[in-house]
């Protein structure tokens, strides 16, 4: 992925030396203590890729999204101009500006860019208080997408998901989620919780994930349009990555068998499919995985 030089996006915030520090195995969520096996549970059904998981913890709670908690306070920081990392998210979160400007142009709407926040171990968000063991997430609340970049290494590393492209997949995912806020979508997702069975939610959980799959296969699809930035193996790299953490791959590899009543966000094979049917389209709504018949 050739991404050097290219433009970085203005709307990165930097709060690594904000003293998160590791966190304390625990949380409160709307007042309520949760522990560090029922956050396991929640992380095992969706810390990847996924809806925040701080909704799933007030889904399993019994009770609804956690309440908010104070946000961060003072001037927002940019990260520091060498540090490659960050200077490569920002270049991807650029892409993503740029590719759902388009789209949104296109349909006569104005597209508002999230704000992609840099943290380590806790962060408060308007969504609870963030965690690096969720992974990333976007929080509506506040239109954020949250990262600690440790998580790139668990990807690659304990996952089997090598690859800068890989890690470019993560944060146009997470821009998928935002899309689908701005689109009304989430709300509508939402405003089902506690009125459909537990299986229900999950499958329109699913639809939800697969589509920000799509979603992030549309930005592949506009980015290598207008830059020519990919290089051999770099879809592969993000087919890999959807193989990795599909439902069924990780349940097989943290409990030992399958139970897709379960599933938060798709399949291996689903996850891959729709990433492909956005990259190969390049349109929203060849994305309408809420009326597929088949997914």
């Amino acid at each position: 992925m050739r991404w050097e030089g290219e433009r970085q996006s203005d709307n990165v915030e930097d709060r690594r030396d904000d003293g998160g520090g590791g966190g304390r195995g625990g949380m409160m969520l709307g007042g309520r203590g949760i522990g560090v096996g029922t956050i396991v549970v929640a992380l095992l059904a969706g810390w990847i890729f996924g809806i925040n998981p701080l909704t799933l913890l007030g889904m399993m709670e019994g009770g609804s999204a956690p309440a908010p908690v104070q946000q961060h306070q003072g001037p927002a920081k940019a990260p520091p101009a060498n540090d490659t990392g960050a200077t490569f998210v920002s270049t991807v979160l650029a892409s993503t500006e740029d590719a759902w400007q388009e789209v949104f142009t296109e349909n006569n709407a104005r597209y508002r860019s999230p704000r992609l926040v840099l943290y380590r171990g806790v962060t408060p968000t308007a969504c609870g208080t963030g965690q690096s063991a969720m992974g990333p997430f976007y929080c509506p609340g506040d239109q954020k997408v949250y990262l600690d970049m440790d998580f790139f290494d668990t990807l690659s590393r304990q996952l089997g998901a090598p690859g800068e492209f890989a890690r470019a997949y993560v944060v146009a995912h997470e821009v998928g989620h935002h899309v689908q806020n701005l689109m009304g979508l989430t709300d509508k997702v939402d405003s089902m919780r506690g009125r459909v069975s537990q299986a229900q939610q999950n499958a329109l959980s699913v639809r939800l994930e697969l589509q920000a799959d799509c979603f992030a296969g549309i930005w592949a699809n506009r980015s290598q349009k207008a830059k020519n930035w990919l290089e051999n193996g770099d879809i592969e790299s993000a087919m890999n990555a959807a193989a990795r953490i599909g439902d069924d791959a990780l349940q097989q590899r943290s409990r030992g068998y399958v139970v897709p009543d379960s599933f938060t966000h798709g399949s291996s094979a689903q996850r891959q499919r729709w990433f492909m049917q956005g990259y190969k389209t390049g349109r929203v709504p060849a994305c309408d995985t809420f009326n597929a018949q088949s997914l």
